[in-house]
């Protein structure tokens, strides 16, 4: 004989299969958003790889570029690097199956080589490479105070400085703590560490400088900022820097003769010759890769070789 529930007994029964359904139905509902968000992750996965890879590809194309530009100097006399060339024109974004692909090249001959502020045979302040950034500080309306501090940051010596720089001791005393690089700057990014440059005075002075070895400034490619720091002549004469950013958009220069023959420069290209050049080492190639709303950057350093191929000096992906 059956015995029959009571109605506490049905009642509990009803809510314990209640209780047991909400309970699958939480465990359906998070199973499905885990597989949801599983699939999305693969997928944004996937297309970060996509974009990454199309990044890739215009470095790729960037160096056929620079390759390129090296079969045409190499039936150009005299040979000459240019805003003209062939990997200086900008390149608008290109679609590949469903993403883009987008490429610059800069030539880092156009910048100031910020390891030139320490003399490397003697360890002290290089003074003629000083003059150039506080002329460049100056034009951008940044304090040259900082100058001493990058020079202190380079130096091998960790001896307290007596000016505005700062050693080992200052950087200790920060939270966190580190020490000064104490050798030539392997990245532009290591001026971020240094006292007395915040954020906004990083920004400011970045574009016009780098830590690749080129010794000369490019004339063909240097911003007027630039051409106006190497020399205290150029920095008294405006006018002749806008003389010499002139000429070389109507027909760039050769060699340094050319820019001697302008006539508001030509008293000057004795002492021009020393710091400034028309060919150029060093290129930076950005490529990126876009795939449905995914980005991927790659920022590369190549010092081009005499037969137009480029070995590698800085690799770096964001």
């Amino acid at each position: 004989m059956v015995k029959k529930l009571s109605k506490r007994e049905r009642g509990v029964a009803l809510l314990a299969v209640m209780l047991g359904v909400a309970l699958m139905t939480l465990i359906v509902v998070d199973f499905s958003t885990t597989a949801a968000l599983g699939y999305m992750s693969a997928a944004n996965q996937a297309n970060e790889l996509r974009a990454y890879y199309l990044a890739r590809s215009a470095v790729a194309v960037g160096l056929g570029l620079l390759a390129e530009d090296s079969r045409i100097d190499s039936v150009t006399q005299p040979p000459f690097d240019s805003l003209s060339d062939i990997w200086a024109v900008p390149f608008p974004p290109v679609n590949v199956e469903g993403g883009t692909a987008s490429i610059s090249i800069v030539d880092d001959a156009r910048k100031l080589n910020i390891n030139q502020i320490v003399n490397p045979s003697s360890g002290e302040i290089n003074t003629d490479f000083a003059g150039e950034l506080e002329r460049l500080f100056t034009i951008l309306g940044v304090s040259p105070q900082i100058i001493p501090a990058i020079a202190d940051w380079i130096d091998a010596d960790s001896v307290t400085p007596a000016t505005s720089g700062a050693e080992l001791d200052f950087y200790m005393r920060l939270r966190p703590p580190y020490a000064p690089r104490n050798g030539p700057m392997p990245t532009i990014g290591d001026l971020k560490m240094i006292r007395g440059i915040d954020d906004a005075t990083f920004n400011r002075i970045r574009p016009f400088l780098t830590v690749m070895p080129e010794m000369q400034v490019n004339v063909n490619t240097a911003p007027p900022e630039v051409l106006a720091a190497v020399s205290p002549k150029l920095f008294a004469n405006p006018d002749a820097v806008k003389a010499i950013v002139t000429a070389r958009m109507i027909r760039p220069f050769g060699n340094m003769t050319d820019v001697g023959n302008i006539p508001a420069v030509g008293q000057y290209i004795s002492d021009l010759s020393k710091v400034l050049t028309t060919r150029s080492n060093y290129f930076t190639i950005s490529g990126m890769g876009t795939y449905a709303g995914a980005r991927m950057l790659v920022h590369s350093t190549f010092r081009r070789q005499p037969n137009g191929t480029g070995l590698l000096a800085v690799w770096q992906e964001d």
